[in-house]
Parts: structure tokens; sequence; C-alpha cells
């Protein structure tokens, strides 16, 4: 995919939630980059001080499992013996330094771009469920105040009825 503009729907479908943040695979990476994903964990093993646990990490073999089933794309025996390594969004600024090429800066640049507009939409969609769980907190605080409304009316009317007619009080003209 070098020298073209990569669609935000191609890098979107390639970014993955695993131990809570969202990464991208190194075959993924590597295939945005134009360049193979043993080239690219050479580069990254050459310069492993580069890439603290919280850039990059190693899938375990459950998650690589996991990831597999999920994603039909990914075959078993069709890829590497090795677990892959997945990288945060810092992880991939790093790559675009390690790997030294206009290429990679490039497709980097629009790959950060697209964690940004992911994580503005996330905060939006934040804000919505905020707004709605606060008008769902005031509909039901107004519904048991409905309730406990009625339920003094139904005292009230009951309290009435049970109640033998008040006596009239002050003067009465003959006849009542």
């Amino acid at each position: 995919m070098e020298n073209q503009i990569i669609p935000d729907e191609v890098i979107m479908t390639k970014i993955f939630y695993i131990r809570g943040q969202k990464v991208m695979l190194d075959k993924d990476l590597a295939e945005l980059y134009g360049t193979e994903t043993k080239k690219l964990k050479q580069q990254v093993n050459r310069n492993l001080n580069r890439f603290p646990s919280h850039y990059m990490f190693e899938l375990t073999k459950e998650e690589n499992e996991l990831l597999r089933s999920q994603n039909a794309t990914l075959k078993k025996g069709e890829h590497s013996k090795y677990l892959p390594f997945v990288f945060t969004e810092h992880g991939i600024l790093m790559l675009s330094n390690v790997l030294k090429s206009e290429s990679a800066v490039q497709v980097s640049i629009r790959i950060i771009d697209v964690f940004v507009r992911l994580r503005e939409v996330y905060a939006e969609q934040t804000e919505v469920w905020l707004v709605i769980e606060k008008i769902k907190s005031k509909l039901d605080n107004q519904d048991k105040n409905m309730e406990i409304v009625f339920r003094y009316l139904d005292e009230l009317i009951n309290k009435k009825e049970n109640q033998p007619p008040r006596k009239t009080i002050g003067f009465k003209p003959d006849g009542f």
C-alpha cells in the first residue's frame, strides 16, 4: 500500500482492543508500511529499548487464538509460528522512527490521525451516554415522585371514605 492514500476504514478494521488498549498487529502494520512482517520485527528487535510495554507487547497464545477465532482472515497455519507483536498508538509513532522511510512516516501519520478520530468519536459517544443517563435518572425520580403523589391521594380518598360525615359548625337555619 506504499505511496497510496489509505482509507480510514481500512485502518479502522485493523485496530483491535486488547488488554484495555487500542492496538494494531505487526502483520497489518507491515502491510500498511509496504514491508514484510519479518523485516518489521527485525527492526523492532534491534531497537527494543524504544518499545516499552505500553508501546508494544507480544500477544499470549490465548490472545492470539481468540483473535484468530474473532477474525476470519487470521486462519490457523497461514501465518508465522511466532506470536505477533501489537503496537499501541505510541508504538506506531516509534515504528516510523525505526523504519526510517518517508512512506513509514506518512503511513504512521495517517494511522495516528485515525486513532485521534476514534478517540474523539468515543468522547462524543460518552458525552451522549452521560446525557441519556442523566435524563433517565430524572425520569426515574419523577416516576418515584408521581408514585408518592398517587399513594397520598389514595390514602386521602380512603381516609375520607372511612370517616363519618363531619358535623357542621356554626349557624344552622331551620330545615337543615
